[in-house]
């Protein structure tokens, strides 16, 4: 049995996640922050959240052996931001019409509609610069001439999640859903607009770490599975798709064990995700 402590593992990378937030998009004073625009930024991205993306971002690092170092976190925080995003965008009117988000009021109840679209698009921007940014900074660090290709590799990865074959797609489809849904249905729309940044933040954690191309795979169908798994997990405990809870149930055991699978060749530096699995399957 394992003795790993995920709970210290998630306090202490959380921690230097959010740091590392705050730090990079410091407030600004009024008069250099128009429309309020950054305030609304920080907001919605400093809010309490679990980090969950960018915390699988530093494990998967761990997991091919490269200990989290500043240009890591930068990339983990580049897909904390695609995550924010989202959800500040997920929650307008013409979207899913939220007013509640991490235990306050939506972004764009507290600065209007035209500001949270403004502070979405500045936060899904912004991660692709932080994460060139990383990129060059690694780069620099070490003087490996193959960290351009693994940062393309990474920004490739992360766009494809965040657009038209990922996120974007998944929120279509879910707003032109509006009947109930078979299980094949929901975990359609699951690896769109929740799988796919999964699967992201493992490839750009692997991709960043220098992952061979069997670690990479491994890690892709584990940040797949555990995806799935997550929404399950998620609608479960929101009392979601009724009709097809203990179906759902039996697949989040499912997933998660195949996520597990998926990292029978690597050694007790994936301990991070096994564990992040075993505790989402525990419920």
């Amino acid at each position: 049995m394992s003795t790993f402590d995920l709970e210290s593992w998630l306090c202490m990378r959380r921690a230097e996640i959010d740091a590392l937030l705050a730090t990079r998009l410091a407030a600004l004073p009024p008069a250099d922050d128009p429309g309020r625009l950054v305030e609304s930024m920080r907001y919605s991205l400093l809010a309490p959240g679990k980090r969950l993306r960018p915390l699988l971002v530093l494990a998967a690092a761990e997991a091919v052996g490269r200990d989290p170092d500043e240009p890591l976190r930068l990339a983990a925080a580049a897909v904390e931001l695609v995550h924010c995003y989202s959800l500040v965008h997920d929650d307008l009117p013409a979207m899913d019409d939220d007013d509640f988000r991490r235990g306050q009021p939506t972004n764009h109840k507290v600065f209007g509609e035209a500001t949270a679209i403004l502070a979405g698009d500045a936060l899904l921007t912004l991660a692709f610069q932080w994460l060139a940014v990383a990129g060059t900074a690694a780069a620099t660090a070490t003087g490996e001439p193959l960290v351009a290709q693994r940062t393309l590799r990474a920004i490739v990865a992360l766009a494809k999640a965040a657009g038209m074959s990922g996120m974007v797609r998944g929120q279509a489809r879910d707003l032109a859903e509006t009947q109930q849904q078979s299980l094949h249905s929901v975990e359609r729309l699951a690896a769109e607009k929740t799988g796919a940044l999964f699967r992201a933040a493992l490839e750009v954690g692997a991709a960043l770490a220098d992952a061979s191309p069997a670690q990479m795979e491994a890690l892709i169908r584990f940040g797949e599975n555990y995806g799935i798994a997550f929404q399950h997990a998620d609608d479960l405990a929101d009392k979601e798709h009724v009709s097809t809870q203990a179906e759902a149930r039996q697949r989040l055991q499912t997933l998660t064990q195949t996520a597990l699978d998926a990292l029978s060749t690597f050694d007790k530096r994936a301990e991070p995700l096994r564990a992040l699995a075993r505790h989402l399957a525990a419920g």
